[in-house]
């Protein structure tokens, strides 16, 4: 018997993408089928229509609405005002300095999300970190020798992107340190940073920005003016610093006592221990937290045209009044937003991205 041949078992097929989704067994693999093809049969429902409208019938070249197809999407609408919508008032021969401000965080994520190098994850913190002070001058102007460019005029997607970068890129070491404050053994830094935290978080955005732009000049020493993007930046930071602060938190607690007290018997100082031991395990724990805060705060731009500053979505909301397109606030919203979904898309990507290459580092330390 040991002499005889077993024959090699049949190899199973790798079940596809599609068998993996609808795959289950007993009640489960009915209720999936039923639920797919639910969604099957939306879809052909739907979508002709859809297409014919955005798509097939829609009109791309015309001057004004008189010359779009009313069976279709008048798309010629966002060709014709798209420099406005990326660029808002900025001259036009000073656009390429909003181009490169606009474009600057989208590469930094797109070389987040490309193939792997050295010294990647360092690159791209350099990017994000040179991007507040290098787009605030290249902005302005002045002190680079350029135009100078009121911050009135730095309208629509420029300042979306700058206010959302330059506000997170601020707001991540300040809520940092309000989260290791709070936990901190001293009782006044305790108290001052948990004050600080919830009188933040109590207020509403809205009243923030109104407190920033219009009680805080009150008390500035006379002659004292400051612009007013510096002033709803501040409070935008301080506002989102105090929910990162929680979410950091939560990190910290999440890491068990024993580590802090391994570090303290190796000889780490309190900071060392920190800086190499719990805040990256903290953070590790919380990106999903980290990047739900990132989205809302790059939604919540918004909220600036209450201090008189135009984003996107209000340069849109302006477009669409125009006398020359009115009647096309459809293609104007999912203009706005295909393009809040693309940016948001993209940063749970790069969320996703960090998350695998944090656990195949701890993977490979575990191995080690």
């Amino acid at each position: 018997m040991a002499g005889l041949l077993v024959p090699p078992r049949p190899s199973v097929p790798k079940p596809s993408r599609i068998g993996r989704l609808v795959r289950g067994s007993g009640r489960a693999g009915v209720a999936s089928l039923i639920l797919w093809g639910g969604i099957a049969a939306l879809a052909a429902w739907l979508l002709p229509g859809a297409l014919r409208w955005a798509v097939f019938d829609a009109t791309w070249i015309a001057e004004d609405r008189a010359g779009c197809d009313p069976s279709g999407a008048c798309w010629a609408f966002v060709l014709n005002r798209l420099p406005q919508f990326a660029f808002g008032f900025f001259p036009p021969e000073e656009r390429w300095r909003a181009a490169v401000a606009l474009a600057w965080p989208i590469a930094a994520l797109a070389l987040a999300l490309g193939p792997a190098f050295r010294a990647r994850a360092l690159a791209v913190t350099l990017a994000f970190a040179a991007y507040p002070p290098a787009a605030t001058l290249l902005l302005m102007g002045a002190p680079l020798g350029l135009a100078p460019v009121a911050s009135a005029q730095w309208g629509d997607m420029t300042m979306t992107v700058y206010v959302g970068t330059v506000a997170f890129v601020l707001a991540f070491p300040v809520g940092l340190g309000l989260a290791l404050a709070r936990r901190s053994s001293l009782p006044a830094l305790r108290v001052l940073a948990t004050l600080f935290i919830e009188v933040w978080r109590g207020l509403p955005l809205i009243a923030v920005l109104f407190i920033s732009v219009v009680m805080v000049p009150l008390v500035l020493p006379p002659g004292t003016e400051l612009p007013r993007l510096v002033l709803a930046l501040v409070g935008i930071t301080f506002y989102t610093s105090a929910y990162l602060a929680e979410v950091f938190r939560g990190g910290l607690q999440s890491i068990g006592r024993g580590q802090a007290e391994a570090a303290d018997a190796l000889g780490f100082t309190y900071w060392s221990a920190q800086a190499y031991i719990l805040v990256p395990q903290a953070v590790r724990a919380v990106i999903p937290g980290i990047l739900n805060t990132v989205v809302s705060l790059f939604k919540d731009t918004t909220y600036v045209l209450v201090v008189g500053l135009f984003d996107f979505l209000n340069i849109v909301n302006a477009a669409v009044a125009d006398p020359r397109w009115l009647g096309l606030a459809t293609e104007g919203y999912l203009f706005v937003g295909a393009v809040y979904w693309a940016f948001c898309y993209l940063m749970s990507r790069v969320s996703a991205r960090i998350e695998r290459g944090m656990d195949r580092g701890r993977v490979q330390a575990g191995h080690a």
